[in-house]
């Protein structure tokens, strides 16, 4: 500030010998001064701006750790409690099964038609679920959908199955437990 009241100062007393130029530099330079930050404050601004950016760098990271830990939580959970309903499907057969058992003076007729009522409740949680039958008799045999057991002798094409010995079972078409069967040879491989 004294800087530019001497300049202000030398500019009134100015006699014409291009003192003047000279003044408004002073002036001018005087002005500059006072306008710059110092290279401290520049280092106190910067620093404070990198702490900010660490600060909110460290509190997207926390973020961050905290989404995957929920994921990792919501994932286990899934895993955990997938067969909820199904399982709840599957009550009601169990109940079913034990009512057939606790009926001590139950004809044959009787618990026949339980056991029929009682597979209706399994097929109809099976379907629910998308869980599917494979029954390949007469079909070409797949090794990724059926379990070869045997081959016999039969009139008809070389690796048709023949015979079913136990069912397979698909959930959304990916097979849970393949079918058991015996596969029809070539009469020349006897």
């Amino acid at each position: 500030m004294q800087d530019q009241e001497k300049a202000m100062a030398a500019l009134e007393n100015d006699n014409g010998n291009g003192s003047t130029l000279q003044a408004e530099d002073a002036a001018n330079d005087a002005r500059t001064v006072e306008t710059m930050p110092g290279l401290e404050e520049l280092l106190k601004k910067a620093e404070l701006a990198a702490q900010e950016h660490h600060d909110a760098w460290l509190r997207a990271k926390a973020e961050a750790d905290n989404v995957r830990k929920r994921a990792q939580s919501d994932i286990a959970n899934a895993h955990k409690y997938a067969l909820e309903s199904f399982a709840g499907e599957l009550l009601a057969v169990r109940d079913s099964l034990e009512a057939a058992l606790a009926s001590g003076a139950a004809s044959a007729e009787t618990l026949r038609s339980g056991v029929e009522l009682t597979l209706k409740q399994l097929s109809s949680a099976f379907e629910k679920f998308s869980i599917k039958e494979i029954n390949p008799l007469g079909e070409k045999f797949d090794p990724h959908r059926h379990q070869g057991i045997g081959l016999v002798e039969a009139d008809v094409e070389p690796n048709t199955v023949v015979g079913v010995l136990q069912k397979g079972y698909c959930l959304n078409d990916r097979v849970i437990r393949p079918a058991m069967v015996t596969i029809a040879k070539s009469p020349d491989s006897a």
